[in-house]
């Protein structure tokens, strides 16, 4: 699945609208990174840049932006309320889905060298990405913002990460970036069937990471404790990695609990959400509705669905529109303006609706446009296709008998199986047209010339390239039909037996996949002239093959059985 991450550099130009067109123009001129926002401010003098893409496309156009805001800002002459020590002032990147938090740290820490390397800026990597823990607080990596940078630039203490330690005409102009590694923080902000702030703050107060100050008695008016040093004692709130503030927001009449969850793996929205609920019970409020500002993670919406499921003692091995639409409906997400799925969740902007899928299509144009003349989809495709379906039986299977036993708790072993069906036939689904992309390639090569020598080297080698990817291309269908049928064979053991022919289908279904698959496998290992290769592949094929045939006689015997 594509890796994900988000970069939200901030550059200090917010004045010249030219300026920050010509930055934002070489971010999305590389291919497959998506623009999301623009945020200009006048009184600061800087623009914060949100877009995403793949880890390699987001680092090519931090880098081309960088490249273009020290060409067009110069530090000298800055202005600004917000604090500041670089024409980049601060990029991070921010894993959004199938990315690890360790795999981010070294693309921000590749990015800085290669800014540091080929840019000749002062590079110092920060939060997640930093070499050193002093070094992970903004704070102090910026500390005597532009106007210091020359003196601390030259200690050794404070020696860059990467790039040039000495102020000269060069950094003068650039200052210095910082360069890091974050967690995906959310804005998110609960509604209160209340217009009293003090009443918001106090439930602010009570989750928020910081919590409130201590007092002596009464805890609004009592007297403020203080340490040795005379600073103010804070009684910590009740969620972690959680800003909250109470808010009147007249536009809609009501107070909120304005909310940055800086790290969602800790606390996730939807554990704030009833968190928030509860302290408000315990105040004699109600929470009526939140809202989301700017976007998410798909994963953050889909947890909080399931969580909600969960808790109605439902299946989450459901559709993913139907796990969003009970998380909007749980947690009020569209009482105050209707919440888009297209415009807040990450994944969802990045998708090319432009782009025609097959899996796009009704039922049946995909079965005309399969017996057409046309070359796709073809049996690679089928495969797949069949695969899901016979994944999508066996999650049937599973979703029918959660509900049948959702009075008792045999319905949460369901709801887990259902959950992995719904991956396999989610994933073999994706591989309907992965397939077709990967004859696509093939024939592309082929269309390449060869009126001279280079020309043929480089044309044979793309073939070779190609025609490997379109045998693992099949071969990951095959083993995803195979794992598949480990649901199949659950239900038809300890399945709702009302419904234990349909698992008898989708291991049929599943093993034609299986073989289905294969048969492009062999047919393709036929051009790739890497010998050793194709005998390893074809050996796991049969393996694979070979176990699928099993577990399809084990459903078909139990199901039999019990028919």
């Amino acid at each position: 699945m594509k890796q994900i991450i988000e970069c939200v550099p901030n550059f200090s130009e917010g004045r010249d609208m030219s300026v920050i067109k010509q930055i934002t123009d070489v971010i999305e001129s590389v291919d497959e990174v998506k623009l999301l926002d623009v945020d200009p401010g006048a009184a600061t003098n800087r623009t914060v840049v949100t877009f995403v893409g793949t880890p390699e496309k987001v680092c090519e156009a931090a880098f081309l932006a960088v490249k273009k805001a020290s060409e067009l800002i110069d530090m000298s002459k800055h202005k600004g309320a917000h604090p500041r020590f670089g024409a980049t002032d601060v990029c991070p990147l921010i894993p959004v889905s199938n990315i690890t938090m360790e795999e981010t740290i070294e693309y921000a820490r590749k990015l800085a060298e290669r800014i540091g390397k080929e840019l000749q800026i002062p590079i110092y990597c920060y939060e997640s990405a930093a070499f050193k823990p002093v070094r992970k607080n903004l704070a102090n990596v910026r500390s005597g913002e532009y106007e210091g940078l020359s003196k601390r630039i030259t200690t050794e203490e404070w020696k860059p990460d990467f790039g040039p330690a000495e102020w000269n005409s060069h950094t003068q102009r650039t200052g210095a970036t910082a360069v890091g590694a974050r967690n995906f923080l959310v804005a998110y902000n609960i509604n209160l069937n209340t217009t009293s702030i003090n009443k918001a703050n106090t439930i602010a107060f009570d989750v928020r990471e910081r919590g409130r100050v201590k007092r002596e008695g009464h805890p609004i008016t009592g007297k403020i404790i203080k340490d040795e040093k005379g600073n103010p004692v804070h009684e910590p709130g009740l969620l972690k990695s959680v800003k909250a503030i109470g808010w009147y927001i007249e536009e809609y009449g009501v107070a909120q609990i304005s909310m940055n969850l800086t790290d969602i793996n800790v606390t996730p929205v939807h554990i704030a959400f009833d968190t928030v609920c509860e302290r408000a019970i315990a105040n004699g409020l109600r929470v009526t509705g939140s809202e989301l500002v700017g976007i998410m993670p798909l994963k953050s919406i889909l947890d909080a669905g399931k969580y909600f499921l969960k808790k109605q003692g439902r299946s989450t091995g459901v559709a993913d529109e139907e796990i969003i639409k009970i998380a909007v409906k749980s947690l009020g997400l569209d009482e105050l303006k209707p919440f888009d799925p297209k415009k807040n969740i990450i994944e969802y902007m990045l998708e090319d609706n432009n782009q025609k899928q097959l899996i796009d299509m009704d039922l049946v144009t995909f079965c005309h446009t399969t017996a057409s003349e046309a070359p796709a989809p073809g049996g690679g495709s089928i495969s797949a296709y069949m695969g899901a379906l016979g994944a999508a039986l066996g999650t049937m299977v599973a979703n029918l008998s959660a509900n049948k036993y959702r009075h008792d708790d045999r319905w949460m072993g369901y709801s887990d199986w259902a959950e992995k069906g719904k991956y396999y036939h989610d994933t073999l689904l994706k591989m309907v047209d992965e397939d077709t992309n990967a004859f696509n390639k093939i024939m592309e090569a082929f269309g390449l010339p060869k009126s001279t020598e280079e020309e043929k080297t480089i044309r044979k080698q793309a073939v070779q390239d190609a025609t490997k990817y379109a045998i693992e291309v099949p071969l990951k269908t095959m083993q995803l039909c195979c794992d598949s049928m480990e649901v199949m064979l659950e239900m038809a053991k300890t399945g709702l037996e009302a419904s234990i022919s349909d698992a008898g289908v989708g291991a049929l279904a599943a093993r034609a996949g299986v073989q289905g698959a294969f048969l492009n496998v062999k047919i393709n290992c036929g051009g790739y002239d890497d010998k050793a290769f194709v005998e390893e592949i074809i050996t796991l094929g049969t393996e694979i093959e070979n176990k699928a045939i099993v577990i399809e006689k084990e459903v078909m015997e139990l199901v039999n059985s019990k028919i």
